[in-house]
């Protein structure tokens, strides 16, 4: 394509994506539906000029208010990536000038706002948990998240694994953390990879595995994952089961556990049942009450942990709609915590970096209900061979598990784990 021409397909996207009423990723999705001519290099551009320019939202707003056209332009002209040249063949000699002058800008230049590319209330409250390590996690975030496997135990070792991967001419090596996961360098095609075709891996960031080892299902018992979504705890769990046992897999949303089923049956698991649910009291719930011996609450949240793969994020939500999901959220556990028997082990973990929705929901369930008492994660980590533990946790005695981009080199998680008292 023309560069002239696909700098304009860029700018008509910018105006689609700068709405945020979707998610990034289902608008290109939708664009690239409704405009099939474009070749994978055309969509490569599109995508990553759409998501620099979410990222860096306020930096380019900010630099395009000395330019000249439509908005939509500069912010393209401002995220294309790639060849300086190949783009200023698409430009004007003021847009040339233009961008040069902006090139030349360094962060010193720059205010606060324009340098994290973060709304003010959510700068605020990362800065009051970092302090000095707030600028380290911007430029963490700021930057593609790796691509995480996760080898299934019930299939093979990760060892041969690894060896299979790479006689396959894939650079990766062994997450630091997780016993269970290989980190690839890149974004590889997966599809028709063996080991994945065969059900010996699945994507899975390393931080999610934790999560799933941090429950410790064990053969033959009855587990739930409250809050399932499209199954990658639920698989990990599974094959910790060694395929015995029932595993429950609940949602609300039965569209995203029919995305569980092709998963599920590339990993060879059959304890594993999924159930779309109405809501956290819904009837089918009830039923198991003081039944099972081990719960997940993965519960839904702000997702703001997840900011390197989905940036529009810090742009959709508000301290309102946070506050809406830790009461939700509260909710949920509150619910699921009736399923467990006495001994049994209820496990709560979010993809959010703020304390509202973990350490406040946390404290606040546990205020609430002292039939229950803290398991310190960092003893589970260490019992379940993961090293590095006290790296990872937060609170007296290694309470609870949090994780963070810039530190561990994963989406942002926080769990916190309690046992139903006898």
């Amino acid at each position: 394509m023309h560069p002239k021409a696909l700098l304009d397909e860029c700018a008509a996207l910018m105006e689609l994506v700068f709405r945020f009423d979707h998610p990034t990723d289902a608008i290109l999705a939708r664009y690239f539906r409704e405009h099939r001519s474009l070749g994978s290099r055309e969509r490569a551009t599109l995508s990553d000029t759409a998501y620099a320019a979410v990222r860096q939202k306020l930096r380019f707003e900010w630099f395009a208010r000395s330019g000249s056209g439509s908005k939509w332009r500069r912010l393209a002209i401002l995220a294309f990536p790639g060849d300086r040249d190949f783009l200023k063949s698409a430009l004007t000699e003021p847009e040339k000038t233009w961008l040069d002058h902006c090139d030349r800008v360094t962060d010193a230049d720059l205010m606060a706002p324009h340098r994290h590319n973060l709304p003010e209330w959510l700068a605020e409250s990362l800065r009051e948990q970092l302090g000095a390590e707030f600028d380290p996690l911007v430029a963490s975030l700021d930057q593609g998240a790796t691509l995480d496997l996760r080898v299934n135990s019930q299939k093979k070792k990760r060892d041969a694994v690894l060896a299979d991967l790479r006689a396959a001419g894939l650079a990766c090596q062994a997450t630091p953390y997780s016993p269970l996961g290989i980190r690839l360098e890149g974004k590889p095609p997966l599809a028709k990879l063996p080991a994945f075709v065969n059900g010996e891996v699945e994507v899975q960031d390393e931080g999610s595995q934790l999560l799933a080892l941090l429950v410790d299902a064990k053969r033959g018992e009855m587990v739930v994952d409250f809050c399932a979504g499209a199954g990658g705890k639920t698989l990990a769990m599974g094959a910790a089961m060694r395929n015995s046992g029932r595993l429950y897999a609940f949602d609300t949303s039965a569209h995203r556990l029919d995305a569980l089923k092709p998963r599920l049956a590339r990993s060879g698991l059959s304890n594993v049942h999924p159930v779309a649910i109405a809501h956290e009291r819904d009837d089918r719930i009830k039923r198991l009450a003081g039944k099972i011996d081990r719960v997940l609450v993965d519960a839904p949240c702000s997702g703001l942990g997840t900011l390197r793969r989905s940036p529009d994020l810090k742009w959709r939500q508000t301290p309102q709609t946070v506050a809406a999901q830790a009461e939700l959220q509260q909710a949920i556990l509150h619910n699921a915590a009736r399923l467990l028997k006495p001994g049994g082990r209820l496990v709560y973990a979010t993809c959010s970096l703020l304390k509202q929705e973990n350490e406040a929901v946390a404290e606040a369930f546990l205020a609430a209900h002292p039939e229950w008492e803290v398991v310190p994660v960092g003893g589970l980590l260490a019992d379940i061979h993961v090293d590095a533990g006290a790296e990872l946790t937060t609170g007296p005695e290694g309470q609870w598990l949090r994780l963070w981009p810039h530190r561990h080199h994963t989406d942002g998680f926080f769990a916190a784990v309690w046992r139903k008292k006898d």
